[in-house]
């Protein structure tokens, strides 16, 4: 008689069938008394069967990138369709110096390998680059001759965090060699890979990066990378077909940096301690120490892609084909070229207003930043072009940050807290895990009302309830001194109250009005739409019109135009001016480019003694009562 389950992984489950099965078909009696030898049997048939089908099962669930937990595993599976992921990205900071010297070298080269030294929170950090950067250095006094003081100049060299290294390897095709980085944590875009061949006393030729076999053809020198055991990374090179072949005798050559990651990010003060050299190779002396201006802080530093991440985009890529046709198309090859990229957005010019036919908009949020640089907008495009179809033109706009600010209302039970700041500081926490969930700091994303709900009150069990409000803001980014005209869109429909005080801003400051002005509205009948206006406040907090038609808002689709004014200064540095308003539901979307982030450092915790609960108003008269809607105030 088979047994009727065999998916059970319960060991005592297991047994207990074993136990049936001998009851119904032996003629054994003391199988199921537990001090019998027979019973020892069974529990030996039982873990047998235990462990091989938990085996089994696991082995079943690293069959599939879906349900695959080892990483080793899930590279694998990924690999299978063509997919490598990202690895971890080194710090970039960009700094400036000067080499003053004397001698009679033209030019000074700077090394590759260590550089600077950086230091940010009592931690230090190397700072390398990945190849030899040279300049000329000039006579100070050019009347000296040759030989004289002189002055190389480095201006903005890009510098990455981590520490340089180099792997040689002896090429044999008569065995089946794998040339494998034994170096976890390698920035693979620092790679650099030279091929020496038989006798060849050059430093070798430089081999390109391949994503993808297309124009890939017998001659070209390439090689491709991918991710194996223990996060490092082996180099793969044609086989005369598909690239260049490799000769016996040749000697492979790579260079790369082994980083920190994002821990190597925010370093701002370095001091030089790179190798420096003429253009005769001699060692070069600095005349007095060097002073290293930083132009750019180290930013940029990422960890190695996660699993969810490659499970996530590893089929969207592979369905993509590489070929930019659908927005997910344009979503993964984004992010393909541009590993540096948190979250894109790509709208169809369709459903633009008014609509651009022929046309693709993408936004594109970087990693420890808002905005990306003209170069690197340009540089996409370029390489999307290799994808994209003809005729169908794109666009990188900067993101719009829909920001959502909280002010909280946390009811706690006196006697079940020894420190009300500890237990604050708890709900802070709790609030900064939530903001990075994977609802939130996306397109598209979903602030979930309920959900923060109910983490708060998970926080601590001294914790009873919880009322919490909900803004939503945008940056206004001024053109100081210059005739603008502005429009907001929050792309969710705004609370109206009759009265007006909806919207709110920081201080600004226009042409022709002295003091400082704040924006309000005034709903019109309808309750659709109103009206913008400048409002300033005197000393005694009494308000008056300066401006009475300075825009208008639509409360239904949440936008806010402003008629041409002329700002000429801020309250808040880079001529930002904050403009808030109430959603009308708690559950905040954003729609489009509007990237949503949950903004900790604005939102309020007010710690509020549930007196109830602790027992000292058992009637709950006096209870702390709070409101569980807008504020009244003028301005933010």
């Amino acid at each position: 008689m088979p047994f009727t389950k065999y998916t059970n992984l319960d060991f005592e489950q297991i047994k207990d069938q074993i136990k049936d099965y001998l009851r119904a078909n032996s003629d054994f009696t003391d199988f199921d008394f537990e001090g019998s030898n027979f019973s020892v049997l069974i529990d030996t048939l039982a873990y047998n069967t235990y462990i091989t089908a938990f085996n089994a099962n696991m082995a079943v669930n690293e069959s599939f990138i879906d349900s695959a937990t080892l990483r080793e595993n899930v590279v694998s599976l990924a690999r299978n369709i063509g997919y490598v992921p990202r690895s971890r990205t080194a710090s970039k900071a960009k700094i400036s110096f000067q080499v003053k010297f004397n001698g009679e070298s033209p030019t000074v080269t700077l090394k590759a390998g260590l550089v600077c030294v950086g230091t940010t929170k009592n931690s230090s950090f190397v700072f390398s680059i990945p190849e030899d950067i040279t300049t000329t250095s000039p006579l100070d006094d050019p009347t000296d001759g040759l030989i004289g003081d002189r002055t190389a100049t480095f201006t903005n060299i890009d510098i990455y965090q981590g520490s340089y290294a180099t792997k040689k390897f002896n090429v044999d095709t008569s065995l089946d060699q794998r040339f494998i980085i034994n170096n976890s944590f390698v920035d693979t875009a620092t790679l650099i890979v030279r091929v020496k061949g038989p006798g060849d006393p050059t430093a070798g030729k430089q081999y390109v990066k391949a994503d993808g076999i297309v124009n890939v053809k017998a001659g070209s020198e390439i090689y491709f990378v991918q991710e194996v055991k223990d996060e490092k990374y082996e180099l793969l090179f044609g086989d005369g077909i598909l690239g260049k072949k490799l000769e016996t005798g040749s000697q492979i050559v790579a260079s790369y940096i082994i980083t920190d990651g994002i821990e190597g990010n925010d370093v701002t003060n370095f001091s030089f301690s790179g190798v420096l050299r003429g253009s005769s190779d001699q060692n070069i002396s600095p005349l007095g120490s060097i002073t290293v201006s930083t132009t750019s802080k180290a930013q940029g530093g990422t960890e190695i892609e996660s699993l969810q991440s490659v499970k996530y985009f590893a089929p969207k890529t592979y369905s993509s084909q590489y070929r930019a046709v659908t927005a997910s198309d344009y979503e993964s090859i984004v992010k393909l070229i541009y590993p540096d990229a948190e979250s894109v957005s790509v709208v169809g010019g369709e459903e633009l207003n008014p609509p651009k036919f022929g046309e693709v908009q993408i936004s594109i949020k970087p990693k420890n930043d808002y905005f990306i640089s003209d170069f690197n907008k340009q540089s996409i495009l370029n390489r999307l072009k290799n994808y994209s179809l003809a005729g169908i033109k794109q666009s990188i706009v900067d993101i719009e940050v829909l920001s959502i600010e909280l002010d909280c209302f946390v009811y706690y039970n006196s006697s079940k807290v020894t420190s009300v700041n500890d237990l604050k500081s708890s709900v802070s926490s709790t609030l900064g895990t939530f903001s990075e969930s994977e609802d939130l700091n996306n397109f598209g994303g979903r602030f979930k009302y309920s959900k923060l709900l109910k983490i708060v009150d998970d926080t601590s069990p001294a914790i009873t309830s919880n009322i919490t409000k909900v803004k939503i803001r945008r940056d206004m980014k001024s053109q100081l001194n210059q005739p603008a005209q502005y429009e907001l869109c929050f792309g969710n429909k705004f609370h109206v109250v009759s009265t007006g005080r909806n919207i709110k801003s920081t201080g600004f400051f226009i042409s022709g009005v002295s003091q400082r002005l704040y924006m309000t509205d005034t709903p019109n009948d309808d309750m659709k739409t109103g009206i913008i206006s400048f409002i300033q406040i005197d000393t005694n907090g009494k308000p008056s019109t300066a401006v009475q038609n300075a825009g208008i808002v639509d409360y239904q689709i949440g936008e806010i135009r402003l008629f041409t004014t002329n700002i000429i200064s801020t309250d808040l540095p880079s001529g930002i001016v904050e403009v808030q308003a109430f959603p009308e539901s708690n559950d905040v979307i954003g729609l489009t480019n509007l990237f949503v982030e949950l903004s900790v450092s604005k939102s309020t915790i007010n710690m509020v003694k549930d007196t109830i609960s602790s027992g000292e108003q058992v009637s709950g008269i006096g209870f702390p009562v709070t409101s569980s809607y807008s504020n009244g105030n003028l301005t933010r």
